[in-house]
């Protein structure tokens, strides 16, 4: 019998908890001390249906414990706007994915992110005044009237709107497709339906790129990436006019790690592995894995994958941790050989959740996400034209 695959050791000596050097307000004890568990449960058992917790797939399990339901991004935020009798949702995920459910959510509720830290690296590399000088870039090009921006929902309220103001739409890892083909042709649009027309993909130039080779048959060469830190995004007129996907140089701190050389070490010692990974990762790895998906995809997939089946995962550590202890019947183990967690998703620990309960339970709000509502509205037109679109488009 083979023996199971270990997942990877998280490293020597390092605690997680002080290595990153947070201070939670209140001293709170470290997650490690048992009262803590019993004080999350006191204080949301305190505040019963005033409270809504939302946990993210990449969460760690201590936070997980206390969420009363975990998913992806957007499917949080619509998670949120089901409850409405709930006045306080407290998002368990990085800043943007809290951004998104303020949007969403009624006047009468308040998004909460226990850690204003909980940023996002990808999202950040995407700041809206970059973005504008972009599209005055693409304005003096002569294509800017035939660019449809189409944002990845891992962006700043600031950039949803901007594709909001132009007639673009938003996307997740599950609908890509299905944005780009609305993008390229099913707009309506003259230009675009004849071919001539681009996308403007932002924040993820993996994602746009991936989905656009591999789901929509397009060429490699085609894809043109904007350096925002270049005049022109580094590009020439001619560049930006023959190309059919302007790739905003941006990506993912974590997928973005995962390696050809670590799907060939997979390969090489893992006697019939499956090799599954997130669109986000970069277009070499993709073209080698067995699987593509969303993290919503991984986790079914694997859910419904025969016992004895052996996986190798690309995605963020504390999902891929989670999914060997739900499946012990098969072999999951993480595609990288070094720790690949999401530092900032980390930063929602559980002092930190237990800071924001316990304050809410003595009738103080702390760090409540408010989007101004002239944002909000213009992004709110981008979510809603990506809600029109056909099939599935409630998962990231």
């Amino acid at each position: 019998m083979t023996a199971p695959l270990p997942l990877l050791v998280l490293g020597k000596g390092r605690d997680l908890h002080t290595e990153r050097g947070v201070e939670c307000p209140g001293e709170l004890p470290a997650a490690s001390d048992p009262g803590l568990v019993e004080r999350a449960r006191a204080a949301k058992a305190a505040l019963g249906d005033q409270v809504f917790v939302l946990g993210h797939h990449y969460q760690r399990d201590e936070v997980i414990e206390f969420a009363d339901t975990t998913g992806d991004s957007f499917k949080l935020a619509r998670e949120a706007a089901a409850r409405p009798d709930a006045p306080y949702i407290v998002f368990c995920g990085v800043h943007f994915m809290a951004e998104s459910a303020d949007i969403l959510t009624s006047d009468q509720q308040t998004v909460i992110l226990p850690d204003l830290a909980a940023g996002c690296s990808m999202a950040d590399m995407a700041a809206i005044a970059q973005v504008e000088d972009a599209w005055l870039d693409l304005q003096d090009a002569g294509v800017a009237d035939v660019t449809v921006p189409v944002t990845y929902m891992n962006s700043s309220a600031a950039i949803k709107a901007f594709t909001g103001r132009h007639g673009g739409t938003i996307c997740t890892s599950s609908n890509a497709k299905t944005a780009l083909s609305w993008a390229f042709g099913e707009r309506g649009d003259a230009q675009v339906a004849a071919g001539t027309g681009k996308v403007l993909f932002l924040p993820d130039q993996h994602l746009g790129r991936n989905t656009y080779v591999r789901d929509l048959g397009g060429r490699l060469d085609e894809c043109v990436v904007f350096d925002p830190h270049r005049p022109m995004g580094g590009l020439t007129r001619e560049q930006l006019r023959d190309a059919r996907m302007i790739l905003w140089r941006g990506h993912c701190s974590v997928h973005g790690r995962f390696s050809v050389e670590a799907v060939d070490a997979a390969r090489r010692e893992i006697p019939d592995v499956k090799v599954i990974v997130h669109p986000e990762c970069r277009h070499e790895v993709v073209e080698l894995a067995d699987e593509v998906g969303s993290t919503e995809k991984i986790i079914k997939t694997i859910a419904a994958a025969p016992a004895g089946t052996s996986w190798v995962v690309g995605t963020e550590l504390n999902l891929v941790r989670r999914l060997a202890q739900q499946f012990p019947e098969q072999r999951i183990a993480f595609l990288e050989k070094n720790v690949c967690y999401c530092s900032t998703m980390n930063r929602i620990d559980l002092p930190h959740l237990v800071w924001a309960l316990e304050s809410l339970v003595e009738g103080r709000v702390v760090n409540p996400i408010h989007v101004d509502p002239v944002v909000a509205g213009h992004a709110r037109t981008a979510l809603d034209q990506m809600l029109a679109l056909p099939g599935e488009t409630h998962k990231d």
